[in-house]
């Protein structure tokens, strides 16, 4: 099991038609946030990502999106705005 950092907070994107299946992001992802099902990778564990972009700067279609360590004050701002509620605190 991996540490869960916050829920519901992490700015992790997969664009599953651009994933050619490379494996990259299942490689380099220190939290194993990711699987290949089917020949195209999938976000197993969203709340297990810490927001490191390892896996979006390894990603040579660009299918992987993720604002680096930006999650807690993304909900927080969100929350602020009335937007979502705060999940951070």
């Amino acid at each position: 099991m991996f540490d869960r950092y916050l829920t519901n907070v992490s700015t992790l994107k997969l664009d599953v038609g651009r994933c050619v299946g490379c494996r990259m992001c299942e490689k380099v992802c220190p939290q194993h946030v990711w699987e290949i099902r089917d020949k195209k990778a999938v976000i197993a564990d969203l709340d297990a990502c810490m927001e490191c972009s390892a896996c979006a700067m390894n990603c040579a279609e660009g299918a992987i999106s993720v604002r680096r360590g930006v999650g807690c004050a993304a909900a927080i701002i969100t929350s602020v705005l009335g937007v979502e509620k705060d999940t951070c605190c």
